[in-house]
């Protein structure tokens, strides 16, 4: 870039010295004297061949240095993905190919379909369950420990001292967390009718519809869990419990957001079901303001409280005893899920449905990792 400016720089100064030869002999009404004109030329020359340079270093700045063992990995990694894409396709539709490059893996319980095709799937997930995208995610197998520093009783605190007294010891204390492997599965059925239209994307459509089926069935664990399995947002400690068993207050929503900290307000959205979204339309400040705003550029089209909401249809409605809000950060709930996702294709299970099935297992599991990031509101008890 510095370069370039020196180009510059130099141009000007030659484009002034020119303009400044020509001046002169206008000024005095007069023709170029030959010297005059050699120099004009002369400069001129320059001029040109520095334009033609500076050119050049600008289409050298928009270029970029190719690593041609990146790219070649980039293309034979390309290369494989089709060809286990075009297998899987191939399998699923009952055409055999006798290329072992691009076979897949028959067992017993059908076809196991390559990573290209499940990391996909999971990919999928990510992009269409907002709360699995804002968790903090841990894609290992197996067990997980993680640590985390507890100040919930005590915590870390300064006071003044007097010479030769000991100072007392306060200070919070480390615990973690276990996340263990939960496993779980997920079936969609392809219709024979639709595999057999050779126009049909089925790639696509598998992909979109595991992804559709598990990301449902992970949202609804991570916001209400199950006993003894997957926790998710069941074991959020801050609370707040609305008066009624039917109905929510403005009152208590200010109370609710103001029970996280500030320091993790700053990523912090709203979840309800929409039913819960409808009644909160309808709340009015003191000077007849709705609390939810419609705004376009929200996340999802409203904003309550300066927030993003979100609504599922996985949340519970406004109900005695109910979870019927969680509001934070987000990222303070910590989800474990394997990357190793295992799909299969199962084309003779279903053959009397006139169907073909494709099964997806993953290991899953879901806890709060920081307690103060997110807080739920709870009905009251009928």
């Amino acid at each position: 870039m510095n370069q370039l400016k020196a180009l510059l720089e130099k141009r000007n100064i030659k484009v002034t010295e020119m303009k400044s030869v020509l001046d002169k002999a206008k000024n005095e009404e007069r023709a170029m004297t030959d010297e005059e004109m050699t120099k004009f030329n002369g400069l001129e020359k320059e001029i040109k061949d520095l334009d033609a340079t500076i050119e050049a270093e600008k289409r050298a700045n928009n270029l970029e240095i190719v690593d041609y063992n990146k790219k070649q990995e980039k293309e034979e990694q390309r290369a494989v993905e089709e060809a286990e894409e075009r297998a899987f396709e191939n399998y699923v539709r009952g055409i055999v190919e006798e290329r072992a490059d691009v076979n897949l893996t028959v067992g017993d319980n059908g076809a196991v379909i390559p990573s290209s095709i499940a990391n996909k799937i999971i990919k999928k997930v990510y992009d269409i369950c907002p709360i699995y995208k804002l968790a903090t995610r841990y894609p290992v197998g197996g067990t997980l420990n993680i640590p985390y520093y507890d100040e919930s009783t005590q915590s870390i605190e300064m006071a003044y001292a007097t010479e030769f007294v000991e100072l007392e010891s306060k200070s919070g204390k480390f615990t973690s967390i276990e996340l263990k492997g939960f496993l779980a599965g997920a079936l969609t059925k392809v219709s024979r009718s639709l595999i057999n239209n050779s126009n049909f994307a089925l790639v696509p459509f598998v992909i979109t519809a595991m992804a559709e089926a598990i990301s449902k069935w992970i949202e609804k664990e991570l916001l209400n869990g199950t006993t003894d399995k997957v926790a998710g947002l069941s074991t959020v400690t801050q609370k707040v419990t609305a008066a009624s068993a039917t109905a929510i207050t403005a009152d208590e929503l200010i109370d609710l957001q103001e029970t996280v900290p500030d320091v993790f307000q700053n990523g912090a959205i709203w979840i309800m079901n929409r039913a819960t979204r409808k009644a909160i339309r309808k709340l009015k400040d003191g000077d007849g303001t709705y609390l939810l705003q419609k705004d376009f550029n929200a996340k999802w089209g409203y904003t309550l409280l300066g927030k993003d909401v979100y609504t599922s249809d996985n949340m519970p409605t406004m109900a005695a005893g109910k979870t019927a809000i969680q509001y934070g950060d987000m990222s303070g709930l910590a989800v474990k899920l394997a990357e190793d996702m295992n799909i299969q294709v199962l084309r003779e299970k279903f053959a009397t449905q006139h169907a073909v099935g494709v099964v997806g297992w993953i290991e899953i599991d879901s806890k709060v990792e920081n307690a103060q990031k997110i807080a739920k509101l709870e009905m009251a008890a009928a």
